[in-house]
């Protein structure tokens, strides 16, 4: 007779080591226990049920217990639960949850795969009818039958990992308006936190709330609100927690079993746990880092399933084998993002005390999925990790396509110890359709050689500010991308031009050369150097760059185009009276700037418009998408119908600067007010195109994005560029200089703030000196500094919560006594404001040489606030119908 055995746990590790326990014995008795009602599920796919990807929730059971009992003669008792384990008479006690009855079970060898579950903070409200987890069958059920029926419009998602990003996604499709809550400074903890900002950036595009290093506090109102630890309540009609997950392994401890300090069942290479008849896999248990050889968690299902397949042999004793370890190889999607990492990242080293440049190096770079010339190229971010060897240890990819193939391409290479210069050699898969000539893995691992062999010498984006005022900024990107954005105090000269105007740089300076993707600045660089100038590269170039310094907005998701079908603004209408509302303030200006409306007409401020009379303009509702330009008073009507019928030139598949240069090149054939439609499929396009339309004078009457591809039409030269210095009573642009750090001042320059970014108002906030104490993160940040810094900003308060009054400050009481009048008049306290200001796009500046005379990091700021100098601030200033120094 064969062996009994015993599985606990019925979803990855347990069900596929009870299957493949019958594939290599026939004989064996094998009895696979669950608690819950269903086996082998798809636990990753309950996020798409809940967002309509997958329609059918049928499709989310891999198999059910009546095909495993007919294909693999295995008795699955579902609805059954392992209460205890007695380990000297190798039995153990099961509960039937149906019927009640208790009943014992022995066996010769047991295989306990329990899984996990979420963890749910004992916080105030937490046990609200509308706050959910989601990790199971019931749990989805909950969550897509109380959307169906109550129809929630706005979600709080707590937590950015895998789950609640995926939440996040698919709640924003189900229409909700959503907001995410992560506790830590960035979402997605596999990734650095210079990889994480893209999957922030995109997010925001697509209309999802973050409100990152917050945690939730507590949950009020019945879970109408959901208030975060700096005191900022969010509205919502429904919670997701998705905080983390821990082990179940109380089953395991209560049988004396071995258990690491966060709960998990150590087991040894073989499986076994300290008793050597019973096995554990998956979620319960702690493995072997394969990067570093060292002990720790990571609740995976490619691993559990893995090690479900592998413990079958070793249990029998047919073809043991040992596990050699988990790597923490992921992939997610985000949205139109494909987001996927392996071995190693920046944190882990830096956690390990591994310093960037003595024992690790880098490469950032950006390439296309396929060959350029090829129909739908889109772009991705490839991070790669070496040590100063050539070992590959670790990998980060984020992009539109292709990342999946890339993504294990480096996660082979780990597992088998391959270097750099193995990269540079692979032989993979090429045709135009799937890749370059040279794959993007091949170039990451040409960079890393040029790196390595001193080449080239790279200043990574994070550094940029450490490096800026030790050298010159050498911009040597062309005019038309120049147009697009740029840094402040750098020097401009096009690569094309490089070489007959070195005469203009002095060999006693040091140069940080940038292009738009890094690739030209490694040529200038290269051009430099064999001159005899002392030149490094910025890695990842202005993209990069933008990414990290440049923080997105959250856009409207209620607008424009859904789902490919118009959607009416009903409330629009327009009045032009001088007593009446002015011209365009009906529509905000996240629903006016870059985008078509359907259903809706859209004016210009200024001189009434000809073609339309007074009594015909008042109160009337905006149809038929127009655009009316405040200079000229001319109409330039284009319909939906019309934009869409225009011939549409092809820029998919070019790079950055590609698809700029060649909007530049198309409007200089064309007249002023004659428009040109384009498609491109480059992901800083859309950014970059508006960016472009302001600073050149054209005006951008369409900026979408639709199946991956992003649409732009643009009017020859109607529009007045940005860059202009004389300001005027009709410019909408406030700037204010906060130098002090008084409570009652920084209240009333957010209110200000708020107030005028209400009125459609462009706002700059510019913090300097003391004033810098407002925009401080409350928590203590692990950042190096040297002694005077360190004295300095421990002198200074620690974020808006420590401020003081200027007046009346009583030992601190007085700024207590003005928190709680606020609160009782319902006024919204100064953590709230900062954080709507940011919300409403206003921009926040902190003054750099201030940050460095009073010992402050860029990592001790609030996340989204920018950093700046005085020219800044002055360019600000003169663009600006009203300045304010508080």
């Amino acid at each position: 007779m064969g062996k009994k055995i015993l599985v606990i746990g019925g979803v990855a590790g347990g069900a596929t080591a009870a299957a493949r326990l019958r594939r290599l014995d026939e004989k064996a008795k094998i009895i696979l226990f669950e608690r819950g009602e269903y086996i082998s599920f798809a636990n990753c796919g309950l996020p798409y049920y809940i967002g309509g990807v997958i329609a059918n929730r049928n499709a989310l059971f891999v198999t059910t217990k009546e095909d495993v009992e007919a294909k693999y003669n295995i008795d699955v008792r579902t609805r059954n639960e392992v209460i205890s384990i007695d380990r000297d008479k190798k039995e153990i006690v099961v509960k039937n949850l149906v019927t009640g009855e208790v009943y014992w079970e022995a066996y010769d060898k047991l295989l306990i795969s329990t899984g996990s579950s979420p963890i749910v903070p004992p916080l105030e409200g937490i046990r609200s009818d509308n706050v959910f987890t989601l990790w199971n069958i019931p749990d989805t059920d909950k969550v897509y039958n109380y959307i169906r029926e109550k129809n929630p419009q706005k979600a709080v998602v707590v937590g950015g990992g895998f789950i609640g990003v995926e939440m996040a996604e698919n709640l924003a499709h189900r229409g909700l308006d959503v907001s995410l809550v992560e506790m830590a400074d960035q979402i997605m903890a596999p990734f650095d936190k210079d990889m994480a900002v893209l999957l922030e950036n995109h997010m925001k595009e697509n209309g999802v709330n973050l409100y990152i290093s917050k945690g939730l506090a507590a949950v009020e109102e019945n879970g109408k609100y959901v208030v975060l630890q700096d005191g900022t309540r969010l509205q919502t009609d429904m919670t997701i927690l998705s905080i983390g997950v821990r082990p179940n392994s109380q089953l395991a401890k209560d049988a004396g079993l071995e258990l690491n300090k966060r709960g998990g069942i150590v087991v040894n290479d073989m499986m076994q746990t300290s008793d050597p008849d019973i096995y554990a896999v998956g979620d319960v248990i702690e493995v072997t880092d394969f990067n570093t050889g060292l002990p720790t968690m990571v609740p995976l299902a490619g691993p559990a399933n893995k090690q479900g397949r592998m413990v079958a042999g070793n249990i029998l004793g047919i073809r043991p084998e040992a596990y050699t370890g988990t790597m923490g190889t992921s992939i997610a999607k985000v949205f139109d993002l494909e987001a996927g990492s392996t071995g190693l990242n920046e944190k882990a080293l830096q956690a390990a005390g591994k310093v960037y440049g003595k024992d690790y190096l880098v490469t950032l770079t950006h390439a296309g999925s396929h060959a350029g010339y090829y129909p739908g190229a889109l772009q991705m971010t490839i991070k790669m990790i070496f040590d100063l060897e050539g070992k590959v240890l670790g990998g980060q990819i984020i992009g539109f396509k292709g990342v999946d193939k890339r993504i294990d391409v480096l996660a082979t290479a780990i597992r088998f110890g391959a270097t750099v210069d193995d990269l540079s050699r692979l032989e993979l898969a090429y045709a135009p359709p799937f890749s370059s000539a040279k794959d993007p893995i091949n170039m990451a691992g040409f960079v890393a050689q040029n790196i390595l062999e001193k080449i080239t010498e790279v200043v990574l984006p994070s550094q940029f500010f450490d490096c800026k005022d030790q050298m010159t900024i050498l911009d040597v990107r062309e005019d038309a991308e120049y147009a697009t954005g740029r840094i402040e105090g750098a020097k401009h000269i096009p690569l094309t031009q490089l070489r007959k105007r070195l005469n203009e740089l002095d060999k006693n300076e040091r140069y940080l050369v940038f292009c738009a993707v890094g690739t030209r600045g490694y040529f200038a660089e290269r051009v430099l150097k064999e001159n005899g100038f002392n030149a490094k590269n910025l890695m990842g170039g202005y993209r990069s760059y933008q990414d990290l310094y440049a923080p997105r907005k959250t856009k409207a998701r209620k607008n424009l185009l859904f789902d490919g079908e118009e959607r009416p603004l009903p409330d629009a209408t327009v009045s032009h009276e001088a007593t009446k509302v002015p011209l365009l303030t009906s529509l905000s200006a996240d629903e006016r700037a870059g985008h078509l409306l359907p259903d809706a007409m859209m004016f210009h401020e200024g001189p009434a418009v000809p073609d339309i009379s007074s009594d015909e303009r008042e109160g009337r509702p905006l149809s038929d998408a127009a655009v009316f330009h405040k200079v000229h008073a001319v109409p330039a009507i284009l319909s939906i119908k019309e934009i869409e019928s225009l011939e549409i030139a092809d820029l998919c598949g070019l790079a950055c600067p590609g698809p700029i240069v060649q909007v530049n090149k198309l409007l200089e054939t064309k007249e002023e007010g004659e428009v040109i439609r384009v498609v491109a499929t480059d992901s800083g396009f859309e950014r970059d195109i508006e960016s472009w339309c302001d600073n050149t004078g054209n005006m951008l009457l369409e900026n979408t994005k639709m199946d991956g591809k992003y649409y732009a039409t643009v009017q020859k030269g109607l529009a007045s560029p940005v860059s202009t210095n004389i300001p005027s009573s009709s410019n909408k642009e406030k700037t204010m200089i906060i130098f002090d750090g008084d409570l009652d001042k920084a209240i009333a320059a957010f209110i200000i703030a708020n107030g005028a970014a209400a009125m459609g108002n462009k706002v700059n906030m510019f913090f300097t000196f003391w004033g810098l104490s407002i925009i401080r993160k409350h928590e203590k940040q692990a950042v190096k500094k040297d002694f005077i810094s360190k004295m300095f900003s421990a002198l200074m308060p620690r974020g808006s919560k420590k401020l003081k009054l200027s007046q009346m400050n009583f030992m601190g009481a007085g700024a207590k006594m003005i928190r709680g009048v606020m609160k009782k008049h319902n006024v919204d306290s100064l953590e709230e404001l900062i954080q709507q200001a940011l919300d409403s796009g206003v921009k926040i500046t902190a003054c750099q040489m201030s940050m460095d005379v009073m010992g402050l990091t860029k990592e001790e700021l609030l996340n989204g606030v920018e950093i700046g100098g005085v020219a800044s601030m002055l360019n600000d200033n003169d663009k600006s119908n009203m300045n304010l120094f508080i």
